[in-house]
């Protein structure tokens, strides 16, 4: 099977994004640009969060308006993140990005209302993707909360089964595992998927059509999972991918010895996002920590510092092998994209690094350029992975 056909996207979660009017300012001062340089389509693969979904929809032209503005900047848009339900560029983010979780009726309404917006939005022809929250953060996560979600995600798929008999538009949930979440794991993932199937009884070929996995490669390879297996696993079990991210997370080899890569995980310690650090010790079990933090790095314990290795949650730019004296899980990337490769289907493909306003000297960095070397260095791993 190709890659999807569609215009390859970034994530504008890295750009502030309060209202329409500053969703529109961070198109046209980045994504127009990035498409300038790269001279060919690009897709703005579009955060919107509540507050701009309800302003677009507060309005029986709203949407219309904006899509119009999306067409005459030239930009496509063929997916949604719905992960940060609120202001994603706050002083501190962290636990907050999880909530609210997937029991709540705040969640859904806020998931098909975006869905809404983005049917209007989709070209002829092109199914839409809304990535979405695990479920809910772990730490967080009260008791039956897997039974409400399960509920809660059913209702979501009569709902984007109604959008799609009213507008002809098939857009489909894409749930994203993550670091620490209640769905972590590939494992955690396929255990869910078929609970959710078993409870949707006459219904589940509904939910099989609208309720799949968006898989962010920075996600899985910080738990050291085999990207390349753990996709061909998923497909095996018959979940369905219905989004990629494209990431990389950083990487610290030899924690022991290698004090000056400890050192430099300080500059990468900040107040906004959460960093999940996991490492794989030597024995092979995995040993987690649930933030990046100085007394952590100074003092990380036996079991971290005799580790063979650490990988942080923390997205680097996708085409850096290294960053100083730490390394990234770009070879990761690149093994996940040859799996992806393999599928029956093509997934939508994102690149998404919401991070480059914490990264160290993230002032000197020219951000539109950045972004452009993240799109060509993508565009020819997805040449190699298609040879």
């Amino acid at each position: 099977m190709s890659f999807s056909s569609i215009p390859l996207s970034y994530c504008t979660n890295v750009h502030p994004g309060r209202s329409v009017a500053q969703v529109m300012e961070g198109l046209d001062r980045y994504t127009v640009r990035v498409r300038d340089n790269l001279k060919h389509p690009l897709a703005a693969g579009l955060w919107l969060a509540r507050p701009v979904v309800s302003e677009l929809l507060a309005t029986p032209e709203g949407v219309r308006r904006f899509a119009d503005d999306l067409a005459q900047r030239g930009l496509t848009c063929h997916t949604l993140n719905a992960f940060p339900f609120g202001d994603f560029h706050s002083t501190r983010v962290k636990e907050k990005v999880y909530l609210p979780d997937w029991t709540t009726a705040e969640r859904l309404q806020y998931t098909l209302d975006c869905a809404r917006v983005l049917a209007e939005l989709l070209p002829a022809n092109v199914d839409g993707s809304i990535s979405t929250l695990p479920l809910a953060f772990k730490a967080l996560a009260a008791n039956g909360l897997v039974d409400a979600a399960i509920e809660r995600l059913i209702e979501c798929a009569r709902g984007l089964d109604r959008l799609r008999n009213e507008s002809g538009k098939l857009v489909q949930l894409a749930i994203e595992p993550e670091p620490l979440c209640v769905l972590e794991t590939t494992d955690e993932a396929i255990t869910f998927f078929r609970q959710l199937w078993q409870r949707a009884g006459g219904s589940i070929e509904m939910v099989r059509t609208h309720l799949g996995l968006c898989y962010d490669v920075c996600h899985q390879a910080v738990e050291f999972e085999d990207v390349a297996a753990s996709i061909a696993a998923l497909d095996t079990a018959g979940v369905r991918i219905n989004k990629i991210h494209i990431s990389c997370a950083l990487e610290l080899k030899r924690p022991a010895e290698n004090l000056e890569g400890r050192m430099a995980l300080r500059k990468y310690v900040e107040e906004r996002y959460l960093h999940q650090t996991i490492a794989r010790t030597r024995e092979g079990r995995i040993v987690r920590e649930t933030d990046l933090n100085q007394k952590f790095i100074e003092n990380p314990g036996d079991e971290f510092l005799s580790a063979d290795s650490w990988r942080i949650h923390f997205h680097v730019p996708v085409d850096a092998q290294q960053m100083g004296p730490l390394e990234t899980t770009r070879e990761d990337l690149k093994k996940a994209l040859a799996a992806v490769k393999k599928l029956s289907y093509a997934p939508h493909l994102e690149v998404e690094t919401y991070t480059w306003e914490v990264l160290p000297d993230a002032g000197q960095a020219d951000l539109a350029e950045g972004l452009t070397r993240e799109m060509v260095a993508t565009e020819q791993v997805l040449k190699e992975a298609g040879e």
